[in-house]
């Protein structure tokens, strides 16, 4: 798992640690100490704790003209011991929202499990966005299965073509903007 960096091609458009917006800002990384881990595996420096031990993030993109921002994810995702949509919300997505985001692309091919528990603070989530959307994109069938089980595809939209996309081809409005059509298309419906 240490060698699972996170995206990094994005780096001319966006760099959160650079964003006075971002809850990363002047965060400093080490390319050679690795001091994070899930459970007992070593991950990348480079990823940002947000106060869970087994669920790591990098913020990959923002856009506050149109409001949206594309997170990249890696590790267990565990609402049942940790909490973890509680922190990831708290720590990090109000502080987003309070910059005008109202739309949230989650990619989750690194997440490995998930451990639902209820579906509130993504009820929570969903309702402050109005207008605004929650896509889950690239996550296993196991993981959107299971969060299925737990009705979060009530407020985020997961499965589908959004299983499927080829975001490291594109550039971060590209990406975007296909997404936004996928959802479209569904709420056309």
């Amino acid at each position: 798992m240490h060698d699972i960096e996170p995206y990094y091609n994005w780096r001319d458009y966006y760099v959160a640690s650079e964003d006075k917006l971002s809850p990363f800002y002047n965060r400093e990384y080490s390319e050679f100490y690795y001091d994070k881990t899930v459970y007992n595996y070593y991950i990348h420096p480079q990823w940002d704790f947000f106060g869970s031990n087994t669920l790591y993030i990098k913020i990959l993109f923002v856009d506050y003209a149109i409001g949206c921002c594309i997170i990249e994810l890696i590790g267990e995702w565990n609402d049942c011991i940790n909490n973890d949509i509680m922190l990831l919300k708290r720590e990090v997505i109000e502080n987003i929202m309070i910059e005008g985001v109202d739309k949230f692309i989650l990619i989750g091919e690194n997440v490995l499990n998930f451990h639902g528990s209820d579906d509130s603070y993504y009820e929570e989530w969903f309702q402050e966005i109005d207008e605004g959307w929650i896509a889950m994109i690239n996550f296993r069938e196991h993981v959107t299965s299971e969060m299925r089980n737990t009705n979060i595809d009530y407020y985020v939209n997961i499965g589908g073509e959004l299983d499927d996309l080829g975001w490291r081809t594109q550039k971060p409005q590209q990406l975007y903007q296909k997404v936004e059509d996928l959802i479209t298309k569904r709420l056309s419906f």
